[in-house]
């Protein structure tokens, strides 16, 4: 049993952006490497953003050992709504909305709405440029970027 309920709840959030990635970079037709790399990205932006503003209250092994942080990614990166929307959406040439409208029948994907307020949350505290990936799926959503322009967005030090 996992006693870090800040950080399964923080990673519950912050793996539906990461599986948006996903499914971006697998409708486009990248590979597995590339997923695998967004992944990576993502997984290290979690355990950062985690640590940056909660502290000593999230544990780092929530997001990298337990099942309900990287199990839960690996997941929702494979097969998952936000996945498989974001992928329908590159392949067709539409919005993710356009994707949640038709396809969910009412539902709604997670993932857009946690990007949306992430993407707030940092900017507000001028942080975006910290968070390369979580700030390219935003501006991707919002129609400022394109997807291919994730390898350059997210190219950093990582």
């Amino acid at each position: 049993m996992v006693s870090d309920v800040a950080g399964t709840s923080l990673g519950g959030a912050l793996k539906n952006i990461i599986a948006v990635a996903a499914g971006f970079v697998e409708g486009r037709g990248w590979g597995n490497n590339a997923k695998a790399e967004v992944m990576r990205i993502g997984l290290l932006e979690m355990v950062k953003f985690g640590k940056q503003f909660f502290g000593e209250t999230v544990e780092e092994k929530t997001f990298t050992v337990e099942s309900a942080g990287v199990a839960d990614l690996i997941t929702s990166c494979q097969g998952g709504r936000n996945f498989r929307c974001s992928k329908l959406a590159v392949e067709r040439g539409v919005s993710v909305q356009e994707v949640e409208e038709t396809e969910l029948n009412g539902q709604k994907l997670q993932g857009t709405t946690t990007a949306a307020e992430v993407n707030s949350f940092l900017k507000r505290r001028g942080l975006e440029q910290e968070y390369p990936l979580f700030t390219a799926v935003h501006d991707i959503l919002e129609g400022r970027k394109t997807v291919d322009d994730i390898p350059t967005l997210v190219a950093s030090d990582h």
